[in-house]
């Protein structure tokens, strides 16, 4: 069976719109997700990055996350025909833990907790497919790379991509 990793953050969970509707909610500013496009990671927003890394320290950031759309029935069909592993880069917010795993719980009840890995670098992971936002986790992976669009990664061209999870689900089911 062929191994599948898929990244939580901007491609199961919407982190991008968790940041948008915090800044709303905090400092009243309405940030247009397209202004994002083509921007670094953390770059765009109206404020200091300093400022969004603190609010992704808060409680409750992680858990309260909006699952991206169709992910969840296309996750369910590939954890059937994949031996699936949700992989995040977690350890830089420590919240995030169990935070994680219980939005995992809820959204992807279908998951065992064998199927979750937090770890701090993406480079200990192997398999034949990794699916990931952000470009410095596909360079080192040893197997097929799909990078799932998010506005900070439009510029970068030099992996397969895919757009959103009807998209994931034509290409790997």
């Amino acid at each position: 069976m062929k191994r599948l990793i898929v990244d939580m953050d901007d491609v199961l969970a919407d982190a991008t719109g968790q940041f948008i509707k915090i800044i709303k909610a905090d400092r009243g500013l309405i940030v247009d997700r397209e202004s994002l496009n083509h921007k670094q990671e953390g770059t765009g927003f109206p404020l200091e990055r300093e400022i969004l890394t603190g609010y992704a320290l808060k409680e409750m950031f992680f858990r309260s996350m909006e699952v991206k759309e169709n992910s969840q029935r296309v996750l369910e069909k590939l954890n059937r025909q994949y031996e699936l592993f949700i992989v995040s880069s977690a350890m830089e917010f420590p919240l995030s833990l169990y935070e994680k795993l219980e939005w995992l719980k809820e959204h992807f009840p279908f998951l065992h907790w064998k199927q979750i890995v937090f770890c701090g670098k993406k480079s200990i992971v192997h398999g034949d497919f990794m699916i990931d936002d952000l470009p410095h986790n596909l360079e080192t992976f040893n197997g097929h790379k799909f990078l799932f669009t998010a506005p900070h990664n439009l510029q970068f061209n030099q992996f397969e991509r895919l757009n959103d999870w009807k998209e994931v689900g034509e290409r790997l089911l």
